[in-house]
């Protein structure tokens, strides 16, 4: 697999391979009638390529279709065991992996390995081990995987390479030093961008053509599916909605700047509004261990919302409402069918739903918002991972 088509970046040979590729991927299974007539190729040729995708192992014959009178036609689909994909998403304490076969379907996953990711060559090579050892423990054969895609929080250039969180220097791109390491195509990939594909490809989204999804983790992150794409924006890093700047706050945000939505909107924000409640002497199930001087962590607080504290309540509340005003003013620009609320937060139900949809009936124009489906992630913390698989997958395809 790995002498294939798939390391041409060039070539027509190779371009029309991938879109065959691609529209079984979109579209399931075809004839060679059909191919030809959607790719606008002749037959002959469409013949040659299927039949060398066959030989290479991505294709199969899947048998005959069911149209009645005359020659039945063979029908052409994906071989689930050409090749594995391997997504990992990583946070800020753990890392969960993913794999999946050719045809996309999820074959493993597993969460919350503990790692921290550090900007360092040492830290990046501990991490190539861990996804090493992953897949083996996942019974696939190293060999047999086409690409990796990895999940970064912050500011990710898929094209370059550069992580901006996870920054070795102008001549070291991320990318390229995973790529060495694991001796495979590497894509990272913002983590926000990598959920939205997730849930557009695996999740609730329904292949819906124009959906936001906002990822509320310690952070605050968005991807965005607009005619049906992928958006990255001129330069990659769209989708920075944690850094718009709508707050009056006073608070310096972590990027450096004052004000940006993060700080009020972000299970950091919860966290810090937790203890400012707690300090100002409110009470909660937390208090002993806030009065002991021991660390209160944002997993604690939503720990104490599961049993219905009113202080992690009354702070996811809050944060709720400002996140719901800025979602409103998304709604007015971009008029979605559907936004998806996921990452860590999302574990917070409807105590986060409901202000939301609060402040987006009370922000937004009636008008456009009306059409709007505000709802949770299906895929949950399994978004990421998922997300990464099926990126590797497309843009080793070029499908993008």
């Amino acid at each position: 697999m790995r002498n294939s088509f798939l390391n041409k970046s060039t070539g027509k040979i190779a371009a029309i391979k991938r879109q065959i590729l691609g529209l079984c991927i979109n579209d399931g299974d075809y004839s060679i009638a059909e191919l030809s007539r959607e790719m606008g190729i002749s037959i002959p040729t469409v013949t040659k390529m299927v039949s060398e995708l066959i030989d290479e192992g991505f294709l199969e014959e899947l048998g005959k279709t069911g149209t009645s009178g005359g020659r039945r036609p063979s029908i052409y689909g994906l071989n689930s065991s050409a090749g594995y994909f391997i997504g990992a998403d990583v946070t800020r304490h753990h890392v969960s992996i993913a794999a999946s076969n050719f045809k996309g379907n999820i074959l493993e996953y597993v969460d919350d390995i503990p790692f921290v990711l550090e900007s360092d060559e040492a830290s990046i090579s501990r991490l190539c081990d861990l996804l090493s050892k992953q897949t083996r423990k996942f019974g696939i054969d190293e060999e047999k995987v086409l690409a990796y895609g990895i999940n970064l929080t912050g500011r990710v250039n898929h094209n370059t390479g550069y992580s901006f969180s996870y920054f070795l220097g102008e001549d070291k791109p991320l990318g390229s030093i995973l790529e060495d390491k694991l001796k495979t195509p590497v894509y990272i990939e913002n983590d926000s961008r990598a959920m939205t594909y997730g849930e557009y490809i695996c999740g609730g989204a329904n292949k819906e053509k124009h959906f936001l999804f906002i990822n509320v983790s310690w952070g605050l992150g968005m991807g965005m599916i607009i005619d049906g794409k992928l958006s990255y924006g001129k330069s990659g890093f769209s989708g920075e909605i944690g850094h718009f700047p709508l707050l009056d706050n006073g608070i310096i945000c972590q990027c450096g700047k004052i004000g940006c939505l993060e700080t009020g909107a972000s299970g950091s924000a919860v966290h810090r509004i937790f203890l400012d409640k707690l300090k100002a002497g409110k009470v909660s199930v937390l208090s002993e261990k806030f009065t002991k001087g021991q660390e209160i962590t944002l997993d604690d607080i939503l720990d104490a919302l599961a049993e219905e504290d009113v202080l992690a309540i009354e702070s996811i509340e809050e944060i709720g409402s400002t996140l719901g005003r800025a979602i409103a003013g998304l709604i007015n620009i971009f008029n979605p069918e559907l936004v998806i609320i996921g990452g860590r937060l999302s574990v917070a139900e409807e105590y986060l739903m409901l202000p939301i949809r609060s402040a987006i009936h009370k922000h937004s124009l009636n008008i456009v918002s009306r059409d709007t489906v505000v709802k949770f992630s299906k895929l949950g913390k399994k978004a990421g991972a998922y997300g990464a698989c099926m990126l590797s997958r497309s843009h080793l395809l070029n499908l993008l």
